[in-house]
C-alpha cells in the first residue's frame, strides 16, 4: 500500500509519515504544490495539517483542489486538511467560539470506520483557532468537542475522511488506530 502524505506546513506532518512507516506503510512526504499527475501509483492520501488559516490564505494549500477534485482514492484530510476540504467541497470555516490548543475530550458522534472499534469518548490533541462551521453536502459529522461541533467528518458518496485534532501526535489516544482504521478504508476500496 502506498501512502502519501501531502505538506502543508504542518508543525507534525513529519509525524503522520512517521505513524504509516510504523504501520509497514509505503509512505513518503510531498510539497502541496506537487501536480496532481507527478503523484504516481499511489493508494490513499494523507493532508496534513497546515499554518495557513485556510480561509483566507487558500493559495498556500497548493494543490490540495486538484487532488480533491480527481481522486478516485480515499483521502484524510488533519486541521488545516480538513479545513480546505470544507471549503472547497462547499462547506465554511471560521473563528472557533474557543481555540483548543492541547488536550481536549473527543465525543465520537458515529462509530463508522474512522472510528471503528475505540471508546465513545477519549482524549485528543488539538491545535487550532479556526474549526469547520458548515460541513459540505452530503457529509456527515463524526465527532465533536465540548466547544467544537466538528471534530471529525466524512462524506457519504466518496472516501473522504478528515478531522480536526492531531491523531499522529502521542498525546492522542487512539490516534494510530484511527491511523490503522483509515487504511482498512484503503484496503476495502481497492478490492
Amino acid at each position: 500500500m502506498r501512502v502519501l502524505v501531502v505538506d502543508n506546513g504542518g508543525q507534525w506532518t513529519h509525524r503522520e509519515w512517521r505513524v504509516l512507516r510504523y504501520l509497514k506503510v509505503d509512505t513518503r512526504i510531498v510539497p502541496n504544490t506537487t501536480p496532481f499527475e507527478e503523484l504516481g501509483e499511489v493508494d490513499a492520501l494523507v493532508l496534513s495539517g497546515g499554518a495557513p488559516n485556510v480561509g483566507s490564505e487558500t493559495a498556500r494549500m497548493g494543490n490540495n483542489g486538484q487532488y480533491l477534485d480527481r481522486a478516485d482514492f480515499p483521502i484524510l484530510g488533519i486541521c488545516a486538511g480538513m479545513h480546505f476540504m470544507a471549503i472547497h467541497l462547499g462547506g465554511s470555516t471560521g473563528p472557533a467560539v474557543r481555540a483548543e490548543f492541547g488536550r481536549t475530550r473527543l465525543f465520537v458522534d458515529q462509530a463508522d470506520e474512522l472510528f471503528s472499534g475505540l471508546p465513545g469518548q477519549f482524549d485528543v490533541w488539538e491545535s487550532h483557532n479556526d474549526e469547520v462551521k458548515t460541513i459540505p453536502e452530503g457529509f456527515e459529522v463524526l465527532a465533536h468537542s465540548d466547544t467544537c461541533p466538528v471534530e471529525a467528518m466524512r462524506s457519504l458518496r466518496r472516501p473522504l475522511y478528515a478531522v480536526q485534532f492531531h491523531p499522529e501526535v502521542e498525546n492522542t489516544e487512539f490516534g494510530e488506530d484511527i491511523f490503522r482504521n483509515f487504511l482498512k478504508v484503503v484496503e476495502e476500496w481497492h478490492r
